[in-house]
């Protein structure tokens, strides 16, 4: 029996101008929603992720605590739950799965809370890595629904060199032979763990590595032992199509990329009018404190607040650095505490896409 709830979005319509028949959207809640409807958080899932891989971040002693809110977690079009190439029957199945966008995504969710619970203003949206990309999209599309942010690990678009590294993982997943453009009759493994290793020199930093953080904070016997443990483990369970959907989201992702934008990216963090920290890690190799603090120079109520830290992108999940948490936690307790500027409570509730 599953421990997630489907909501049925219909014949849906992408930015590709593709049609997902019968398409999916995949969520579980935490807590009870009040009778004002106004205590939502908002978490949405990372690459590959799925609902119970973002758990580590709720708790009742944690900001994220379901005896006070009612958080939702959507899971993303392609990670094997929503609709995914996995799961989708044809002509849309496996690599012929239509390009999903960020802003598909987001749309998608805006129907499951405003249609199936009646939601018109957030508490809270907050992710890590694409979850945090979602949580930008949100801010600039639904600025009325959406009082207060926080991306950890996280870029409002997909850089050029974020671009570059997704390009080298993909291109080792795709080299395995068993991979065969995609119909594969037999798991492509080969590539599955080439793929986990690619990532492993990007997900981590260097200092991470050359203080052997592997053996003396994660326990791992040796570096070989912790790049299969970990990473070829991370992605081993995978739906190789499925993990290829999720990067294409990834690497065209930007909050501009939209009929209300147009390609204006500052524009699009201008319209941005949530009270904002924004929380890169120091050492995170793809997605770097300096491409926040661009974002932050054109959000009107955004704070810039590096995590100090040798984890790298991972210091924001999923849940492997406790002092990480803990610092992400305090943000996350201080955001939902502070009061709103008295402009927000005027803007239109009807002011999204």
């Amino acid at each position: 029996m599953s421990d997630y709830e489907i909501y049925e979005l219909g014949d849906f319509v992408l930015q590709c101008k593709k049609t997902i028949k019968n398409a999916r959207l995949a969520f579980k809640t935490y807590g009870k929603l009040n009778a004002e409807k106004d205590n939502c958080i908002l978490y949405p899932c990372w690459f590959s992720g799925q609902h119970t891989e973002n758990e580590w971040l709720i708790g009742e002693n944690m900001a994220l605590n379901p005896k006070k809110y009612f958080i939702i977690i959507p899971n993303l079009f392609g990670n094997g739950l929503s609709s995914s190439p996995s799961n989708t029957p044809p002509p849309y199945n496996g690599p012929r799965f239509p390009d999903c966008t960020a802003y598909d995504n987001v749309r998608a969710q805006h129907e499951l809370v405003t249609k199936l619970f009646g939601i018109k203003r957030f508490a809270l949206v907050t992710g890590w890595s694409m979850g945090a990309l979602q949580t930008y999209h949100w801010a600039a599309l639904y600025p009325e629904m959406t009082p207060k942010i926080l991306p950890f690990q996280g870029a409002a678009k997909c850089s050029r060199h974020n671009h570059v590294f997704l390009e080298g993982a993909k291109a080792a997943l795709q080299a395995d032979a068993n991979y065969a453009e995609g119909w594969y009759t037999s798991i492509p493994y080969k590539g599955l763990r080439a793929f986990g290793r690619v990532y492993a020199g990007w997900g981590l930093s260097q200092t991470f590595y050359r203080k052997e953080m592997d053996i003396k904070e994660m326990g791992y016997a040796s570096l070989e032992d912790f790049l299969i443990g970990f990473w070829e483990n991370l992605f081993y369970k995978r739906d190789p199509n499925n993990l290829l959907c999720m990067l294409w989201t990834w690497q065209h992702s930007s909050i501009a990329n939209n009929e209300k934008f147009n390609g204006d990216f500052e524009a699009a963090l201008r319209a941005i009018k949530a009270k904002a920290i924004l929380m890169p890690a120091s050492t995170d190799l793809y997605f770097p404190p300096e491409d926040n603090a661009i974002e932050a120079k054109f959000m009107p109520n955004a704070e810039l607040r590096v995590i100090d830290t040798y984890y790298g992108h991972f210091a924001g999940g999923p849940g492997i650095s406790p002092a990480d948490i803990r610092t992400l936690d305090d943000a996350l307790k201080e955001l939902l505490n502070a009061p709103l500027d008295d402009s927000f409570s005027k803007l239109s509730l009807t002011s999204g896409v």
